[in-house]
């Protein structure tokens, strides 16, 4: 049975079952962020928490669907890399639309809440960035994930700054 390939089928199960995990382990992180995220923006009034729990919503959808691709053809992962890039820009259009609405309607937000919501999420976030660096190059699926983790440290540095200016 020289030609079965039997060994490297074996080591791609064993790595989708790796990838599987770590997709899981954050989509639940992003999950519980989410709610997290969500319930300090309303109490502290605050839109730059508020549009950071709608990322964490929008991570784990895209997580949710990355887990889906995760068996699938590089076609499927290719197409499911730019529903991501989609969603991700939808959510950005309407943090946009929320400030703007936040400039003329809003009142003064709690800017400590604000700082210390944000580096929960900026220690979830690492978290995320730091279970998916394994698996970055292993497909375009798996990279787009980690671009989105990457882009959420980022962001969550935003959100402070956000905080310190309030």
């Amino acid at each position: 049975m020289s030609g079965c390939h039997c060994e490297s089928g074996a080591t791609e199960l064993a790595a989708d079952a790796a990838r599987r995990k770590t997709l899981v382990t954050v989509l639940w992180i992003n999950g519980v962020m989410f709610v997290a995220a969500l319930a300090a923006g309303l109490w502290a009034d605050s839109r730059a928490l508020i549009a950071d729990s709608a990322d964490n919503l929008g991570d784990a959808m895209v997580y949710g669907l990355s887990l889906f691709a995760v068996e699938r053809s590089q076609r499927w992962k290719a197409g499911a890399a730019l529903v991501k890039g989609a969603v991700q820009l939808a959510f950005g259009v309407l943090v946009l639309i929320s400030v703007i609405h936040g400039v003329f309607y809003g009142t003064e937000p709690i800017g400590g809440m604000i700082m210390a919501m944000a580096a929960v999420s900026l220690v979830a976030n690492l978290t995320c960035f730091a279970l998916l660096l394994k698996h970055r190059g292993d497909d375009i699926n798996m990279r787009s994930v980690w671009l989105c983790s990457r882009n959420d440290v980022i962001s969550n540095g935003g959100v402070i700054v956000a905080g310190l200016l309030v």
